[in-house]
């Protein structure tokens, strides 16, 4: 069983900065490719940003230059750090781990995923 338990959401004005977290628990190895999907109300599930254990990044062009992600392995840990925040990143930000070492942006790729934290960005 594998626990994915993001944190880090809220309230903020656009152009500000929120650090999302997202902490992995469970059986070693199934968390080898993670990545962050966000959901806007009426929408699609939408890829942002993954990193694989070895740190490749992939990132979503609307966010690029403005998100970053990071890991720290020893912590079984993903960060999504988000600047320049603007109205249309609200949404519902979910982490997701894979068990590939392959950095996808396919929501289907994913078989672990978190519950979910909301970001809302105001003008």
């Amino acid at each position: 069983q594998v626990q994915l338990v993001e944190s880090g959401g809220g309230l903020v004005q656009a152009g500000s900065s929120l650090r999302l977290s997202c902490a992995a628990s469970g059986r070693t190895g199934s968390w080898r490719t993670m990545g962050w999907f966000r959901q806007a109300p009426g929408k699609e599930r939408d890829f942002v940003a993954a990193i694989n254990w070895s740190g490749l990044r992939t990132y979503a062009d609307s966010v690029k230059g403005r998100f970053t992600i990071s890991r720290e392995n020893g912590k079984n840990t993903m960060y999504l750090q988000m600047n320049s925040l603007r109205p249309e990143d609200t949404a519902v930000y979910y982490c997701a781990a894979d068990s590939s070492l392959a950095a996808t942006m396919g929501r289907y790729e994913y078989a672990y995923w978190g519950q979910g934290t909301q970001v809302t960005v105001s003008s």
